[in-house]
């Protein structure tokens, strides 16, 4: 398995793409009942390969993502060839980007010096999709680019 499963909840809300995969291997309902309870490795594969298929779909689509921290936001914007970021960091301690206050404090304060923000770009290796799953994997989100092209903006990146 190239990813992680799909949760359970994910995979109900693919109940239907689920079962058109199971019927392009010419398994009916029945069939993959019986799959379960006689040969619950060959279901487990199944899953599995499902599970790779659908992350291979949303990583292949996927442009931006966020990351929110307590004192950082990391925002990531892809392209085929490289990833490019914007680290927000609050300089001061007891602001929470994780908290609503925390945002409207980083909306009054982002042109002063208590807000620290890089940016940077880099090629990726050999498995595109691979290197935008480990950053999910660290507790990113899938993002509309709404505030990354912001900050794109601001910064005349």
């Amino acid at each position: 398995m190239k990813y992680t499963r799909l949760t359970k909840e994910q995979l109900e809300e693919l109940h239907q793409e689920f079962s058109n995969f199971l019927a392009t291997q010419q398994i009916d309902k029945k069939e993959w009942d019986q799959i379960k309870v006689s040969k619950p490795e060959v279901a487990e594969q199944e899953l599995d390969v499902f599970s790779d298929l659908v992350w291979e779909g949303v990583l292949t689509n996927a442009q931006y993502l966020e990351h929110y921290s307590k004192n950082h936001i990391f925002l990531f914007g892809f392209n085929d060839k490289s990833i490019q970021t914007i680290v927000i960091k609050s300089l001061q301690q007891d602001i929470d980007f994780l908290t609503k206050q925390g945002l409207q404090w980083l909306s009054d304060a982002v042109f002063t010096q208590e807000v620290e923000i890089k940016h940077g770009n880099k090629e990726f290796g050999d498995d595109r999709n691979k290197e935008v799953f480990n950053i999910i994997e660290q507790g990113a989100i899938l993002s509309d680019g709404v505030l990354y092209n912001q900050f794109k903006e601001m910064l005349k990146l």
